[in-house]
């Protein structure tokens, strides 16, 4: 179950990807690309202790500024 906040993100990018290069992007298929992209790269979770530690983990992992 995704948040609502989380939902208007998903919406805003499907819609700007559209505005700027024509694509049509879903929800799902970010959500796809995302737990692929995850599922694929090498970020070890082994010691994560909580869903905030974990979204921190792949925010730095992914380069965001995040902490």
């Amino acid at each position: 179950m995704l948040f609502d906040r989380q939902v208007r993100n998903l919406d805003r990018l499907t819609a700007g990807a559209r505005g700027r290069s024509g694509k049509v992007f879903n929800r799902a298929e970010i959500i796809r690309a995302l737990i692929d992209g995850f599922l694929d790269s090498s970020l070890d979770i082994t010691t994560t202790g909580s869903e905030a530690d974990l979204r921190a983990k792949v925010a730095r992992h992914l380069g965001s500024p995040f902490r």
